[in-house]
């Protein structure tokens, strides 16, 4: 099973996958967690260099993309196939929201680059922590060592932020909504309801 999570900056993704992996391993599960972009080992060579560098906005995509055929090939399908539960921060999403949404860039082009890069892996189930611009940046920057896309203009977050939105009301089966201002118990007990109905 592949659950992937997505979100604004500040949505508490990474807190949220630590705590759903802790759960699954309690019931029994095998369980792998990764992330893009950086999930393989030439992913963390193309991470640095996006967040370490502005490279055009062409440039960034084709980066992403990259580390993702390297992820699904290398480390995705391999433990799919191993029958592990694969719980990954980002994916196709992400580069729907943040290429379309915050770069402004053709959506012919994104959605193509998306289909070949993910080589038509698609989640079964993504969780949206969802959060308005403003309070994930608050969030982001309180917690410090704030990065490249974090320190991006808030117009540029509102961007992301609604086309977020969109892309989850095109693909409700698939993608679910939280309220990511809700207590950390509470977004965890969420996100155990839905895990719980397409682990049936």
């Amino acid at each position: 099973m592949f659950i992937t999570f997505e979100g604004c900056e500040g949505a508490g993704k990474s807190t949220q996958i630590k705590l759903l992996h802790e759960y699954l391993l309690t019931l029994g599960h095998e369980v792998f967690v990764t992330k893009e972009p950086g999930g393989s080992l030439l992913g963390e060579k193309l991470r640095a260099i996006i967040f370490e560098n502005e490279p055009e906005v062409l440039s960034e995509m084709f980066m992403f993309a990259a580390d993702r055929v390297e992820h699904v090939e290398r480390v995705l399908k391999p433990a799919l196939s191993a029958g592990k539960i694969v719980l990954c921060d980002r994916y196709i999403d992400s580069t729907l929201a943040y290429q379309l949404g915050g770069r402004g860039l053709p959506e012919d082009l994104v959605r193509y680059i998306n289909w070949v890069s993910s080589r038509g892996l698609i989640p079964d189930l993504t969780l949206l922590l969802n959060i308005p611009a403003d309070k994930g940046l608050k969030r982001a920057k309180d917690r410090g060592n704030v990065n490249r896309f974090e320190s991006e203009i808030l117009a540029f977050h509102e961007r992301v932020y609604e086309k977020y939105i969109e892309i989850a009301e095109n693909d409700p089966e698939r993608i679910k909504k939280i309220n990511a201002q809700m207590t950390l118990e509470e977004v965890h007990a969420k996100i155990k309801e839905f895990v719980s109905e397409i682990l049936k």
